[in-house]
C-alpha cells in the first residue's frame, strides 16, 4: 500500500466567540462507525507498508531489550503485617505474579532473597518457576489476563486479618475496573463483584468493609462507596459525592491505620475529609474547607505523644510548606515545621512512628531528608546525599508504621533502578537490589550532563543529556532524540532505561528538555507554562533544540522530537512553529485537538482540564489563545518533518480521534505522516511486557531511521573507530 489513506471531508462548523472554524474530520469521532474503524485499519495497513523496511531493525531492537532483561526475576520484598509481599516475573510470561512469604520474626526487617538452589515447583505455585520458601500466590496476572487482549490491574489490597485480597482489573483499556474479593488461602473468589469502579479501592482496617470509587459519564471519579463484604453491591452506601465537575475523588488510609481519608481534588485545589478508622460507618469530617488555588495533603503523625496532622500546603506559600495541626481541631493553631522556601519545592511528607521523611526539589533534582526524632515537633531534617550530577531519588513502598528503615528508589541515566533500605537510627544505607542489565553493560562508557538553553525572555531552560562518550564526539553533530512533556507540574527526571541502550549504543544522544509547565524548578515553573502562558512550553522546547544544534550536539537533519499525551500537544505545536529544526517527530497519544476537546464539557475530563488550560467555552481570551496554538487548527502549508502519531482506540484520556484528525489535516498539505492505532489498548498503550517491548522496538526503529543513526550497534562502533 503506497498511497496514504485520505479521510473523506465532511465539513462541520464550530462557532464560538465570533470565530467560525470548519472541521472536516469531526466525523471520525464515531468509534462505533464501521467507516471510522475501516479508516483506522487502512491507516494501520499503510503504516505497516511504510515501515516494512524497518522490520529487521525492529526485531533487532526487540531482541536487544529482551537480551538485556532478566526475564525471570523477583522484586525486593516489602514487609506488611506478618508477610513479605513481592512480584515475580517468569521468562515467557507477559505479566507479573504477586506473591507473599511469611516473616521469620517480629523484628525481621531484612527482606528475603531467592535461594540459589530451590525445587522447580511446589503445590500452589505458579507454573514455570519457584519462589521464596513458604510462598503463597496472591494473584497471578497471567491467569487473570488469559483470554483478553488487554489487562490492567487498578487496585489491590489485603484485609487486616491478612486472609482476603481485593483486586480490580480492566480488560478493555478504558480505565473502568471490575472489583472482586478473593480468599488468598484457597484462591477462590467470593461472590462480591462490583463493575465500573475507579482505581484505588481498599479495605478498612477491620476487613469488613471495602471503600471504592465510581466514575461519571465523563470518566471522572465522583463518588466514594462503602461495601460490606459478603453483601450485594446494590446495598452499597454512597459516603461522599462530589458534584463539582472540576474535582476528582479518591479514598485512602493513613500509614498509622488510624484514619480513613477522602480527598477531592482539581488541578489546583484540594479538600480532605477524615474518619476514625475504628468507626468505618461514621461520618467523614472536613479538615480544611476548599479554597480556590489552595492544595494540601494530610498525613497522620504522633508528635510528643499527641495525635497531629501534618499538612503540606501552598496557602500563601507558592512552593508549599509543612504545618502541624491538632486532629481534634485541624482549623485551629498551625505550627510551622518546614517554612516556605522560594528555592525548594516541598512535594510530600511521610510520617512513621519514630521519624518523618520529607521529599522535595532543589536545583531541578529530587531530594529526600529524614528527621530521625519524632518525639516532639522540633523536627530536624537531614538530607540524604548522592554523588551523581543527575539522578532521581524518592521513597518507595513503606507501608509499615513502625518500620526502622525507609525503602528508597534511586536511578540515573547510567545507574539502573536501585533499591536501598536507609536505617534511620544509624544512617546506614543498605543496598537491596539493583536492576540487572544482562550482557556487557558498562556505565563508565556513558556521559550524563546538564545543559542550559536561554529562552527569548531570558529564562534558563535545563536540558538533561546522556550519550556514549566513545561514540559521540564533541562538536560533531550526532543523531539525537529530544523528549519533552511540560504540563500538570509533572517532572521528567533522569532515569535508567534498558530499552534506551539500543539508541545510545547506536551513537544517539538522548536529551530531555525540562520546559515550563513541568515541575522541575518549582511551582512557578509550572505556573509559567499553563493557561495563558502555555506558549512558553512550546518555545522552551524549540529554544532547547536550537541550543543543542548551536552547541554542536546535533543538526536539524539528525534531530528527532518525542512527546506523549500532553507532551503530544507539545509535539504538534512545535511541528507547526519550527518544523525546520527536526528530521522527525513522534507523538504518542497526542492531545493535538486540544481546543475542540476543551470546548466540550460532555467529553471525558474536559471540565477538570479547565484549571490547566483555561476555559475557552466561557472566556474569549482563552479561546483566542488556544485557537492560536491548538495543532489541528494551525496546520499550515509548509514542509513538515516526518511524523509518527501513535494512539489507542480505547483511550479515555486523549481520544483516538485527535491524532486521526491531525494526521488527516497534515495529509492535506502533503506531510509525510503515519498513524498507528492500537485497536485493543488504552492511554498507556498495549499491556504485557513483551507486547510493550515490541511497541517500543517499533518506535525506536522509526526514530533510528528518522535520525539517520546507524542501524546496528556494531556499525556505530565501527564508524567511530574508522
Amino acid at each position: 500500500m503506497t498511497t496514504p489513506p485520505r479521510a473523506v471531508q465532511k465539513p462541520q462548523q464550530r462557532s464560538f466567540h465570533d470565530d467560525v472554524f470548519t472541521d472536516n474530520y469531526e466525523w471520525l469521532r464515531d468509534k462505533d462507525s464501521p467507516e471510522v474503524i475501516a479508516h483506522l485499519e487502512a491507516e494501520n495497513t499503510f503504516t505497516d507498508a511504510r515501515t516494512a523496511h524497518l522490520a529487521l531493525l525492529q526485531e533487532q531492537v526487540f531482541e536487544e531489550i529482551r537480551g538485556r532483561t532478566q526475564e525471570t526475576d523477583l522484586s525486593v520484598p516489602v514487609r506488611q503485617g506478618h508477610w513479605w509481599y513481592y512480584t515475580r516475573t517468569v521468562e515467557g510470561k507477559e505479566y507479573g505474579i504477586h506473591c507473599r512469604a511469611p516473616i521469620s520474626a517480629p523484628d525481621d526487617w531484612t527482606p528475603p532473597v531467592l535461594p540459589e538452589q530451590i525445587p522447580e515447583q511446589t503445590s500452589g505455585q505458579a507454573s514455570g518457576t519457584a519462589g521464596l520458601p513458604g510462598e503463597q500466590i496472591v494473584l497471578d496476572d497471567n491467569a487473570e489476563a488469559a483470554g483478553h487482549e488487554f489487562y490492567s490491574l487498578g487496585s489491590t489490597d489485603v484485609s487486616g486479618d491478612e486472609n482476603r485480597l481485593l483486586y480490580a482489573v480492566d480488560t478493555e483499556g478504558d480505565e473502568r475496573y471490575t472489583l472482586r474479593v478473593r480468599d488468598i488461602a484457597t484462591g477462590e473468589n467470593l461472590a462480591d463483584e462490583i463493575p465500573n469502579t475507579g482505581e484505588g479501592a481498599l479495605f478498612d482496617p477491620s476487613g469488613r468493609y471495602i471503600f471504592y470509587t465510581t466514575v461519571d459519564d465523563a470518566w471522572r471519579p465522583d463518588t466514594v462507596w462503602r461495601h460490606e463484604v459478603g453483601t450485594a453491591a446494590a446495598a452499597d452506601v454512597s459516603v461522599f459525592h462530589e458534584p463539582d465537575e472540576r474535582f476528582w475523588v479518591g479514598i485512602g488510609l493513613t500509614r498509622s491505620r488510624r484514619f480513613l481519608l477522602i480527598e477531592a481534588g482539581s488541578s489546583v485545589t484540594t479538600e480532605t475529609r477524615l474518619l476514625d478508622a475504628a468507626d468505618p460507618t461514621g461520618e467523614f469530617a472536613l479538615v480544611w474547607p476548599r479554597l480556590d488555588g489552595v492544595e494540601y495533603d494530610v498525613e497522620h503523625a504522633v508528635l510528643g505523644g499527641e495525635d497531629r496532622l501534618l499538612i503540606v500546603h501552598n496557602h500563601h506559600a507558592v512552593n508549599f510548606e509543612l504545618v502541624s495541626v491538632s486532629v481534634a481541631d485541624p482549623r485551629g493553631e498551625k505550627r510551622i515545621l518546614l517554612p516556605h522556601d522560594t528555592a525548594v519545592r516541598l512535594e510530600s511528607v511521610d510520617a512513621f512512628r519514630d521519624f518523618v521523611v520529607a521529599e522535595y526539589r532543589r536545583d531541578g533534582l529530587t531530594r529526600v531528608a529524614v528527621s530521625a526524632e519524632a518525639a516532639d515537633e522540633e523536627l530536624d531534617f537531614v538530607e540524604l546525599g548522592f554523588e551523581e550530577p543527575l539522578y532521581s531519588v524518592g521513597t518507595s513502598a513503606n507501608p509499615e508504621w513502625d518500620t526502622p528503615t525507609i525503602r528508597l528508589g534511586y536511578t540515573s541515566f547510567v545507574t539502573p533502578s536501585t533499591v536501598y533500605d536507609h536505617v534511620v537510627a544509624t544512617g546506614e544505607r543498605r543496598l537491596r537490589k539493583q536492576q540487572p542489565v544482562l550482557g556487557r553493560y558498562d556505565p563508565t562508557l556513558f556521559e550524563q550532563r546538564r545543559e542550559w538553553a536561554t529562552a527569548a525572555d531570558g529564562t534558563r531552560i535545563p536540558i538533561s543529556l546522556v550519550y556514549r562518550r566513545d561514540l559521540v564526539a564533541p562538536g560533531t553533530p550526532a543523531p539525537t532524540l529530544l523528549y519533552g512533556y511540560g504540563s500538570y507540574e509533572i517532572s521528567i527526571d533522569p532515569s535508567f532505561s534498558i530499552a534506551r541502550l539500543s539508541l545510545l549504543d547506536r551513537g544517539m544522544i538522548f536529551a530531555i528538555a525540562h520546559v515550563r509547565g513541568g515541575g522541575e524548578l518549582g511551582r512557578l515553573w509550572y505556573e509559567n507554562g499553563k493557561k495563558l502562558h502555555k506558549r512558553n512550553s512550546f518555545t522552551d522546547f524549540i529554544d532547547s533544540a536550537r541550543h543543542l544544534i548551536d552547541q554542536g550536539y546535533t543538526s536539524p537533519d539528525r534531530l528527532v522530537a518525542e512527546g506523549r499525551s500532553a507532551g503530544g500537544l507539545l509535539m504538534g505545536a512545535v511541528a507547526n512553529l519550527a518544523p525546520e529544526l527536526f528530521a522527525g517527530i513522534l507523538a504518542g497519544v497526542p492531545f493535538v485537538d486540544a481546543l475542540t476537546s476543551i470546548l466540550d464539557p460532555s467529553l471525558p475530563l474536559t471540565v477538570i482540564e479547565w484549571d490547566e488550560w483555561g476555559d475557552p467555552l466561557h472566556d474569549p481570551e482563552v479561546y483566542a489563545y488556544m485557537r492560536g496554538y491548538s495543532p489541528v487548527e494551525n496546520v499550515r502549508d509548509t514542509h513538515y518533518p516526518r511524523i509518527l502519531a501513535v494512539t489507542s482506540l480505547n483511550d479515555t484520556r486523549v481520544l483516538y480521534v485527535e491524532p486521526a484528525k491531525w494526521v488527516a489535516r497534515l495529509r492535506e498539505v502533503g506531510a509525510d505522516v503515519l498513524l498507528k492505532t492500537e485497536m485493543s489498548a488504552g492511554h498507556g498503550g498495549v499491556s504485557g511486557r513483551y507486547s510493550r517491548w515490541r511497541e517500543t522496538a517499533f518506535d525506536f526503529a522509526w526514530i533510528i531511521d528518522a535520525a539517520r543513526a546507524h542501524p546496528s550497534r556494531e556499525a556505530a562502533v565501527t564508524a567511530v573507530v574508522v
